[in-house]
């Protein structure tokens, strides 16, 4: 019997699990999501958050409360009569009133490993970490942050040079599919949870908590260690992008780094120092290759497209200015 669904979810993310829910034929009799934003050059166009563009195209109805902290609001949601409600990337708290207002209760999908990388910024911050592995995990949703109990989990390895963009699309689908997993077993009566005390001991990943990433965190030092700052790059694309200020010959300019790799540095060598004319860069320790760049108001690039028109020599210093 096909479960009665609420589904709140904001970006692109969240898409692909709506579409999925959808399809395994569950009944979403709402979906809530965040209100239009300002979009445009001058900030006059109200643009819906891809959840609710998809909801319209599916034909579902949308709310878009600025909170659920109006007991008006709460009462709404109740009225509903939904067996569950399936939340990702929403970007509201849910107070407990929310909570607690499905039959059940409310089913999040989160992309790490808990209880590594609690937070707004799992996927971003597991590839600036270092980690080699992540994943999304379906957990009961309780008043602490991202500390339910875990239901399904789905993991993935990271690649080397893997974005966050990139590693985020990936996972919107295994979000998708977990979620449409935990909703099966709903259903048979066989979902079953573990509490993140138990997971952590059994797995030994400590809590960390992910915090939302500030536009001071994207301008690149090249004093630090180069794998480092290399990780940083991959995470912080595509948004808010990396960037360093580089002189193509006419004064320095601010450049988007999108993807970079560890490499070889050279004893004697300045932090930003280039090592070669293909963008090796000097670290504080150590070394790395920026891969992709992006000039300001131009398109994304690889490295060697950008150097053909603009070479950059050896011994050149960037990141100043």
């Amino acid at each position: 019997m096909a479960l009665t669904i609420v589904f709140m979810g904001t970006p692109a993310f969240s898409v692909p699990t709506l579409r999925a829910v959808v399809a395994a034929g569950h009944q979403v009799v709402c979906v809530y999501t965040q209100p239009p934003r300002a979009a445009g050059r001058r900030g006059l166009t109200l643009t819906p958050s891809p959840v609710q563009a998809e909801a319209e195209r599916l034909g579902l109805p949308v709310r878009s409360p600025l909170s659920l902290k109006d007991p008006a609001e709460i009462a709404d949601l109740k009225a509903l009569g939904a067996d569950v409600a399936v939340v990702v990337a929403y970007g509201l708290l849910l107070p407990q009133a929310a909570l607690d207002a499905p039959r059940h209760f409310c089913l999040n999908g989160h992309a790490s490993l808990l209880p590594r990388w609690r937070g707004a910024a799992p996927i971003q911050r597991a590839i600036e970490a270092g980690d080699t592995a992540t994943g999304v995990m379906v957990m009961r949703m309780e008043a602490g942050l991202d500390t339910g109990p875990v239901a399904v989990t789905a993991e993935t390895a990271i690649g080397a040079s893997e974005t966050a963009g990139e590693l985020q699309e990936r996972l919107s689908q295994l979000s998708a599919s977990a979620m449409v997993d935990a909703l099966a077993r709903l259903e048979a009566g066989t979902l079953a949870f573990e509490d993140q005390a138990d997971l952590a001991a059994r797995t030994g990943r400590d809590p960390l908590y992910a915090k939302k990433i500030d536009k001071a965190e994207a301008r690149i030092d090249f004093a630090g260690e180069g794998a480092a700052i290399a990780r940083r790059i991959n995470a912080f694309s595509p948004f808010p992008g990396a960037w360093t200020m580089i002189d193509f010959g006419a004064g320095p300019e601010r450049v988007k780094i999108l993807r970079a790799v560890a490499a070889n540095g050279r004893e004697g060598a300045v932090p930003g120092e280039l090592l070669d004319d293909a963008l090796t860069v000097a670290a504080g320790t150590g070394a790395l290759k920026l891969l992709d760049l992006q000039r300001a108001g131009g398109k994304p690039m690889a490295a060697e497209t950008l150097l053909r028109g603009t070479p950059l020599p050896a011994g050149r210093r960037i990141g100043e200015g």
